[in-house]
């Protein structure tokens, strides 16, 4: 299983060494285009819509403080107030809490302001301020929580209530931060205003929450976020899971599907995830690009499509070296790559390295392998699932993929073929 590490490992050295060297001529320039603020990047998109900007701190309620008694509603309703994301009472921490929840001494409010704001009210109401998210942390990691937007349709029953009446804190564990209205934001004395058709909502809360709340289509999250149910008392389940599929794989002589295939088993029967999850989890489009790609592979062999193939690539190029039909056949791999996933790409390919090598009276092994690694040589086009992911959130274009991944490309098949010779 671990043969080819020293490729891999050459490979990896020779990425870090690339960008370590090239990466401040390769590094797109700074446009003022680049800084704008997308959707994409959450924080700067609600401040730059809604004005919802600062930064999360604990403020401590002290037994000097004259909040001691009073509830969420009449902190909200005191002069510079931030907003009252959370609040610690005791052993117990919850996001958006009710407007008539008391709070005491000892209990820690989790707050969104400007700093500067945020530290003259607590002196004002001598609370002490914490270290951001000492005791909330968990509540506030992006994973569990975050802010989004909602629209409200036609059909909703919150029309025409207010915002203070639909008690949305105490029934789903949702603040509301601003309201958006005809090209109007409303951030102040929300509980006063009335829901119309149309309106936007902006929500903070716990995703969970947000979905269960989303189920009643009172109003459409327009945001994306995650809709799967976190189980962190899961957690070492999943483990067990997980390192039970490893140990299979790697030290039994089971088929790695078969080992894979136990571990998750195990989630299910653990509760880890529910079938409903799983089957979502599926990358449909890949099961069927396989089911596709598979069948035309073994044509292409069968018809003897590649072996023609093949020898034609023999005659078009002559009397060659063997290294020269292994870099032939790694720049074609990798421009297939460009165009077709790299599943797709070694399916199409294998065949027809497999036949130029047995026509070149050399080794089949090193051309199949060298196939494998270039069909993973895509760092141009977004055909690369992980270029797709980033790109968007860095905001980088076309040409931005080219320069960089362009050289990093030709390196790669350098220093491929040079390890597949020297370890095979």
């Amino acid at each position: 299983m671990f043969g080819i590490s020293p490729i891999g490992l050459a490979l990896w050295l020779m990425g870090l060494a690339y960008f370590y060297r090239f990466w401040p001529k390769l590094q797109a320039p700074t446009t003022d285009e680049g800084l704008s603020v997308n959707p994409a990047t959450t924080e700067g998109y609600f401040e730059q819509v809604y004005g919802i900007a600062g930064e999360l701190r604990e403020l401590g309620v002290t037994a000097d403080s004259d909040f001691a008694g009073r509830n969420i509603l009449d902190l909200e309703s005191l002069p510079g107030s931030p907003l009252i994301l959370a609040l610690k009472s005791g052993d117990e921490a919850r996001l958006a809490p009710p407007a008539d929840q008391p709070v005491g001494v000892g209990d820690v409010l989790g707050v969104l302001g400007q700093h500067g704001l945020i530290m003259d009210w607590a002196q004002s109401h001598r609370l002490q301020p914490a270290s951001p998210t000492q005791h909330l942390a968990s509540l506030f990691a992006p994973t569990h929580a975050g802010v989004c937007e909602a629209v409200v349709p036609p059909t909703s029953r919150f029309i025409g209530q207010n915002v203070g009446l639909l008690r949305l804190r105490k029934r789903f564990g949702i603040s509301v931060l601003a309201l958006g209205r005809s090209g109007k934001i409303f951030r102040q004395d929300l509980r006063s205003h009335d829901i119309r058709a149309g309106d936007i909502l902006v929500l903070h809360g716990a995703w969970r929450d947000v979905s269960h709340a989303a189920e009643d289509r009172d109003f459409v999250v327009v945001t994306d976020y995650p809709k799967v149910e976190e189980r962190p008392h899961r957690l070492a389940h999943a483990g067990v899971s997980f390192a039970l599929a490893m140990v299979l794989a790697l030290l039994t002589d089971l088929p790695l599907p078969v080992a894979l295939w136990s571990g998750a088993v195990g989630m299910l029967v653990m509760g880890v995830l529910t079938m409903d999850e799983a089957i979502r989890a599926i990358n449909w489009k890949t099961i069927f690009l396989m089911a596709a790609l598979i069948p035309l592979g073994w044509a292409m062999d069968a018809s003897g499509a590649a072996a023609w193939i093949a020898q034609e690539i023999l005659l078009w190029m002559g009397d060659v070296p063997v290294w020269l039909l292994q870099l032939a056949v790694a720049v074609l791999t990798t421009l297939f790559s460009q165009v077709m996933s790299n599943v797709g790409a070694t399916v199409v390919m294998v065949p027809m390295a497999v036949n130029i090598a047995l026509a070149a009276h050399t080794n089949p092994t090193v051309f199949a392998l060298i196939v494998v690694l270039s069909a993973s040589n895509n760092f141009t086009s977004l055909a690369n699932p992980v270029l797709s992911l980033v790109a968007g959130p860095a905001n980088y274009r076309g040409r931005d993929l080219i320069r960089t991944g362009a050289p990093l490309s030709a390196l790669y098949v350098l220093v491929m073929l040079v390890m597949v010779n020297i370890v095979f």
